[in-house]
């Protein structure tokens, strides 16, 4: 299994979750884990996801989500699991 943790944030609005999650679903990735916390405005959301059996690169994934984080107006961030927990470790 090849896991990637995708971060998001931004200012809430209707749509964010099924923006990423049809994206994740047409290069077919599985989502494993999400969070997300809404405080007044601010969205916030983490997601594990596996992309083993994704129709695409790791690259071409992570343009995709940028794109559709500039279309809707939140960052977008998409990380090796592996490199996501080096650089949280405490």
């Amino acid at each position: 299994m090849e896991k990637v943790v995708i971060t998001v944030t931004g200012r809430d609005k209707t749509g964010i979750v099924a923006s990423i999650a049809t994206a994740l679903a047409e290069y077919n990735v599985n989502i494993l884990d999400i969070r997300q916390s809404i405080m007044e405005d601010l969205f916030t959301m983490i997601m594990l996801a596996d992309i083993s059996k994704s129709n695409k690169d790791f690259e071409s994934l992570e343009k995709k989500l940028n794109e559709i984080g500039e279309k809707i107006g939140v960052k977008i961030i998409v990380q090796h699991e592996n490199i996501f927990k080096y650089m949280h470790r405490i």
